[in-house]
């Protein structure tokens, strides 16, 4: 059975050659080479993570970055100039033909480089490969996310106290954003969302200089990283007594983010849990009001290769580090969403953010 990263890696692919990893100048990083490195230091940018068909990993990066790549996985190849460059990718890649990029992140100048370097080979996609790799969490990923799930947990705990009349979206997401990184987060895993009012009816809002008003909704989607690793959630307050429409449509998504959960478990259906969420919707006077998928994978990257949607054909595996949240938009008036982390386990799933899901009047 494989053991290393590369090994399972190249395991998951078999008709190719090897795998390049290239990475361009920032931000064109793929998250693939620190995955197969175990790097949680450095830039790299313009380095090579390259897993041989014998699950070997040779990593070609610049005199800038040795020190870290000494600390990391793989044999280390540092060079000083472009010709060093070349030649140590001719050796990685010598008697390859058939060789995988990962399209869905590498530069095309990136992707020609190798190919007018080393002649002869036949680039291939390794999304799907490298997809199913990294869809399944090792005991080192897992405690990672696991960290950084408790970090915006007690953020998630802490908004109430962010919250008064008149405070702006903008300054309770910089709060947020700061908390996370005082409790060790080590970056957003991504922007965070701060919607109040109206404005959580746009389930990508980002944050703008409205300022909170009694009645309205304060929705909150955001997550950290530890260790490169991201958490992701959502949770949805009042300041003061809301729309009746909004109490309504709060106790609706809770119900249909437990029913989603519960069909959370390896050997699953991914699209399961997204049908029996939206079945509690749509049986709901909100009939209509889900308008995107009840998750996706998470990893390194905040939105990684799992689709629980509808239309998905995927299996879920224990291991698979997945979001559940549903949620119901009123333009005009606001919208719900509340979103947990969740691991899948053999008999079910662990859900890695907490808070309290009940209906909170500020």
């Amino acid at each position: 059975m494989p053991e290393t990263r590369a090994e399972r890696l190249i395991s998951n692919a078999e008709d190719m050659d090897a795998i390049v990893i290239v990475n361009d100048g920032e931000p064109f990083l793929d998250s693939t080479f620190w995955y197969l490195t175990e790097q949680n230091s450095g830039v790299f940018e313009g380095s090579f993570a390259i897993v041989g068909k014998d699950g070997s990993l040779d990593v070609i990066v610049s005199i800038l970055e040795e020190e870290a790549a000494n600390a990391g996985k793989g044999e280390v190849h540092v060079y000083h100039n472009r010709e060093e460059r070349d030649n140590f990718l001719k050796d990685a890649l010598k008697g390859c033909s058939k060789v995988g990029f990962n399209t869905h992140s590498a530069t095309y100048a990136g992707v020609q480089y190798v190919k007018k370097t080393v002649e002869g080979i036949e680039a291939v996609d390794a999304g799907k490969a490298i997809g199913a790799t990294v869809s399944i969490k090792d005991a080192k990923e897992i405690e990672a996310t696991k960290r950084a799930c408790a970090i915006s947990s007690q953020v998630a705990g802490e908004i109430p106290d962010m919250l008064s009349e008149g405070v702006s979206e903008k300054e309770v997401a910089s709060r947020m954003d700061n908390r996370m990184r005082e409790l060790g987060g080590t970056g957003n895993a991504f922007d965070t969302i701060a919607a109040f009012g109206a404005y959580s009816s746009e389930p990508h809002h980002m944050p703008c200089d409205y300022r909170l008003r009694k009645g309205d909704t304060a929705l909150f989607d955001f997550g950290t990283k530890y260790d490169r690793y991201c958490s992701d959630m959502t949770r949805t307050v009042f300041l003061g007594k809301p729309p009746e429409i909004l109490e309504r449509a709060y106790e609706v998504v809770r119900e249909a983010q437990l029913a989603g959960i519960a069909e959370y478990h390896d050997g699953a259906k991914a699209n399961a849990a997204d049908l029996a969420a939206r079945k509690i919707i749509d049986e709901s006077e909100f009939k209509g009001k889900f308008i995107h998928s009840f998750g996706h994978g998470i990893g390194m990257e905040v939105h990684q290769d799992i689709s629980v949607s509808p239309r998905s054909e995927q299996i879920l595996r224990a291991g698979n580090v997945v979001s559940a949240e549903p949620g119901i938009y009123i333009p005009g008036v606001g919208g719900i969403r509340i979103e947990d982390t969740c691991l899948i386990t053999e008999n079910g799933c662990e859900i890695l953010t907490s808070f309290d899901h009940s209906f909170t009047v500020i």
